[in-house]
């Protein structure tokens, strides 16, 4: 749940640059996070080498990949209705292979494969480099399935292919895994224990999308805050490590750090955060560096310290509201945004309110919201009851969205009359004389297209706003990020 799911970009089919001499066709669809997105790039970049290129066409495809989330039970079903879709095209082609990758993979292997018949190939999160070998055991016409979470596979050693990129934007995953045994979440279950990954690989990915004319990186992980590189290795063995390799550890505040001063004409951001992870070095470090975004996702998913227990979060609401009222003490200027789960096993009305009203104690930005939906493989599925009634679960939900919509414009309407430094990031959505991009807040700014580009910073005097979006005009490049 502490990852943000983008609905504009669910089963998006993915197409990159058609590599010469490559005869074979794939199609490859993602659904869920950023980081199934960015692990799709990594799966392209493999089969590139292995004789593929990439087809919007699924009726040509020889190989046809779906990268799965397990994290909402409408992802699940929306993937299964998908690979119904699929097998109705290999009855036409029956040459087209059809395999599942991501988190769903991992949980449901055996339904896949042995008792629906559904597919060729299950691979799980940490297996995309034994895709080729995976390949040739379907060729040869045996399933296929490796869901084997790694240790240390941190994939830094491939450089991904930026899928349906508008060359201003990117994301470099530094972190896989989680430690978090949140009992509503399968994501330590499907994606394996926490490690991270090398920080020169990191500096060598973010070179290379400088080089390439990319303006801003987001570094991704199920929990960037706790990112510690000290020799390779899982996160919870750090214990065990040599005098020296504790001495020479970064930390997330030293990596951010680190990548901020070498690319200084560079924006960067960082998703996702975990309060009982977030340390106020990481907030100082910000508050340094102007091309740091000043902007959080900080999700809390209950405002109750009764349901925080429940849910086996690591930190009470008092914590939390701590954390936040410090963050806002060093960087005032800074956005926050929120996940919340509504109608939590045992959750009272008390438990409600006291997440409403850390809410307007926190005075989020943006916010992520959900009502409580059991996921199999879960600790909450196998040892709590869900039994918030689905009418009282919604009720609830809809209070929340409503508090978090009224804030919002509050908080969209501090920027008018303010000029913003703005990333252009592509055409606006309603207007093809309109650019749109972001401000440091991570709030939608569209202004006139004027002299400028996509990868320009541009300052931008704003004069009108909705809920989530700034609305003004240029008045010149920002003098401290354009190169």
């Amino acid at each position: 749940m502490e990852k943000i799911i983008e609905e504009n970009k669910q089963g998006q089919s993915l197409v990159l640059e058609q590599k010469e001499g490559n005869t074979k066709k794939l199609f490859i669809e993602s659904y869920g996070c950023q980081m199934n997105f960015s692990d799709s790039e990594i799966v392209a970049s493999i089969l590139a080498n292995e004789g593929f290129n990439t087809t919007q066409n699924i009726e040509e495809a020889d190989l046809v990949l779906v990268n799965t989330c397990s994290i909402r039970d409408k992802a699940e079903q929306t993937v299964r209705k998908r690979l119904e879709t699929y097998n109705a095209v290999k009855k036409i082609n029956p040459g087209m292979k059809v395999g599942v990758l991501g988190c769903m993979a991992e949980r449901l292997k055996s339904q896949f494969l042995e008792e629906e018949k559904i597919v060729d190939m299950v691979i799980g999160p940490d297996a995309y480099k034994d895709l080729p070998n995976l390949l040739k055991e379907v060729e040869e016409g045996r399933d296929a399935i490796n869901v084997i979470l790694s240790k240390e596979e941190t994939y830094g050693d491939i450089s991904p292919v930026r899928l349906n990129s508008n060359g201003v934007t990117a994301f470099v995953s530094i972190t896989r895994g989680c430690d978090n045994m949140c009992t509503f979440c399968v994501v330590p279950f499907t994606r394996g224990r926490e490690r991270s990954r090398e920080p020169q690989s990191i500096m060598e990915e973010i070179a290379d999308l400088y080089g390439k004319g990319f303006k801003e990186v987001t570094l991704l992980g199920q929990n960037v805050d706790s990112y510690l590189w000290y020799g390779g290795g899982l996160k919870k063995d750090f214990v065990k490590a040599s005098e020296m390799q504790k001495a020479t550890a970064v930390d997330f505040a030293q990596l951010l750090d680190m990548v901020a001063k070498a690319f200084p004409k560079m924006r960067f951001r960082f998703s996702t955060s975990n309060p009982q992870d977030m340390h106020l070095e990481v907030i100082e470090v910000m508050a340094k560096h102007h091309n740091i975004c000043k902007y959080i996702h900080l999700p809390v998913q209950s405002g109750s310290t009764r349901i925080l227990k429940e849910m086996n979060r690591q930190h009470t609401r008092e914590e939390y509201m701590a954390l936040v009222d410090n963050i806002y003490r060093i960087i005032p200027e800074m956005s926050l945004s929120q996940d919340m789960i509504a109608g939590f096993p045992t959750e009272t009305e008390e438990d409600h309110q006291d997440t409403l009203s850390l809410m307007e104690h926190c005075n989020y930005d943006f916010g992520f919201m959900f009502a409580y939906s059991e996921r199999p493989g879960t600790l909450a599925a196998r040892k709590m009851e869900d039994d918030v009634p689905a009418d009282v679960k919604n009720r609830r939900l809809t209070e929340i969205i409503n508090l978090q919509q009224k804030m919002a414009l509050e908080r969209t309407q501090r920027f008018i009359g303010q000029v913003v430094e703005v990333l252009v990031e592509k055409e606006s959505k309603r207007s093809d004389a309109h650019w749109s991009g972001r401000n440091s807040q991570n709030t939608v700014v569209v202004f006139p297209k004027g002299e400028y580009k996509p990868g320009d910073f541009v300052n931008v005097l704003i004069s009108e706003c909705t809920s989530a979006t700034l609305i003004g005009e240029a008045v010149g490049y920002n003098e401290i990020m354009q190169a």
